[in-house]
């Protein structure tokens, strides 16, 4: 159970404690499509996850509903653990969307189930509280969660959306249903960045909506 590279503690709830907290290190190694540090890199899921939960700290009295904020700093903390099995899923990437529950559910499965029962009940209910999405809690993590790559884009120019082909209309139709259920507050500023990056033209072109199917117009 425990790595051999390490000594057992002795007590086997600790061992279990300790092989997850070692197993979860690997998320340093999950690579995001956010560009940090001016855009000389790409984030890791790990630096995310630290700064969404420093996030939801700072600016929780911007939520629209009263929250246990403790219980949101924990949720995002552990919101993307699965991805040490699963890897980062771009939000743009239909396909790997579709497999995308799938795969993690899979992933929770074995790595929660690395922790003793409780915590592992515990950790599981954080996480898929965060998935579904409706305690007030959720909804303000969530928001964080789109808040944050969005911040990134507009200070590297937009390199991710642009290395992905990700238009305005396509990002807006995902930011709106991300972030105004938890702050509409946050919304507002979200709009005004995205109105700053397309002044800037930080987004790839609108898709070609190809031939009209109306008939021409009589001459």
């Amino acid at each position: 159970m425990f790595p051999e590279a390490l000594p057992a503690s002795g007590s086997p709830r600790l061992d279990r404690q300790l092989r997850f907290l070692l197993e979860i290190d690997r998320l340093k190694g999950v690579l995001r499509r956010s560009y940090v540090d001016g855009g000389r890199r790409r984030e890791n899921a790990a630096e995310h996850s630290w700064h969404v939960a420093v996030m939801a700290f700072l600016l929780g009295e911007y939520a629209d509903s009263p929250l246990d904020l403790g219980r949101v700093v924990r949720m995002l903390l552990v919101h993307d653990v699965v991805e040490v099995d699963a890897g980062d899923t771009y939000l743009y990437d239909d396909r790997s969307q579709a497999t995308k529950a799938a795969r993690e559910q899979r992933a929770a499965e074995r790595l929660f189930g690395l922790l003793p029962e409780d915590l592992a009940a515990d950790v599981r209910a954080l996480w898929e509280e965060y998935e579904c999405g409706v305690t007030s809690e959720a909804r303000f993590a969530r928001s964080m969660d789109r808040l944050l790559p969005l911040l990134h884009n507009v200070l590297t120019g937009g390199r991710s959306w642009r290395e992905h082909g990700v238009c305005r209309s396509r990002v807006e139709a995902f930011l709106r249903p991300g972030i105004e259920p938890g702050s509409g507050r946050l919304w507002e500023y979200a709009r005004i960045l995205v109105d700053e990056a397309a002044r800037q033209g930080h987004f790839a072109p609108e898709p070609d909506p190809g031939p009209s199917s109306l008939p021409a117009a009589p001459p």
